[in-house]
């Protein structure tokens, strides 16, 4: 397993395409590796881990600790660049309430943003930040 963060996200899902993009653009840096959960590797963590199984939304793979919904969310904006970092002044709300909040999304996200057909390709530019 990579030493960097990676973050796993629904590949078929619109918002979390976008918010990949977003991510991309406020880590320079590279600091963030990426794998779709339908991927092998998303797949392979999912076996070694039988109780993300039913997570279908970010999980974050960070200093060997895996971190899901608001949790992982909010880790990941404590590392990007610029004002993006401030969002992790929520880590203030309890855990059950931003949960809430994120479970909400996460099961209307196709409702509300749509699906995609086809999944991302990672310009040559960041595809090394990308697990198969």
């Amino acid at each position: 397993m990579s030493e960097r963060p990676i973050i796993l996200f629904d590949s078929e899902c619109i918002l979390c395409n976008g918010a990949v993009q977003f991510i991309i653009k406020h880590d320079q840096k590279g600091y963030f590796h990426f794998a779709a959960l339908q991927s092998t590797f998303g797949e392979k963590l999912k076996k070694d881990h039988p109780e993300l199984c039913s997570i279908d939304s970010i999980i974050l793979v960070q200093n060997g600790k895996i971190k899901i919904e608001s949790s992982a969310a909010l880790s990941i904006a404590k590392n990007l660049e610029g004002w993006p970092k401030f969002f992790y002044a929520f880590i203030i709300i309890p855990t059950t309430i931003r949960d809430h909040l994120y479970r909400l999304i996460a099961r209307n996200r196709f409702k509300f943003f749509g699906k995609n057909e086809s999944c991302m390709i990672p310009s040559k530019e960041i595809r090394d930040r990308f697990y198969l």
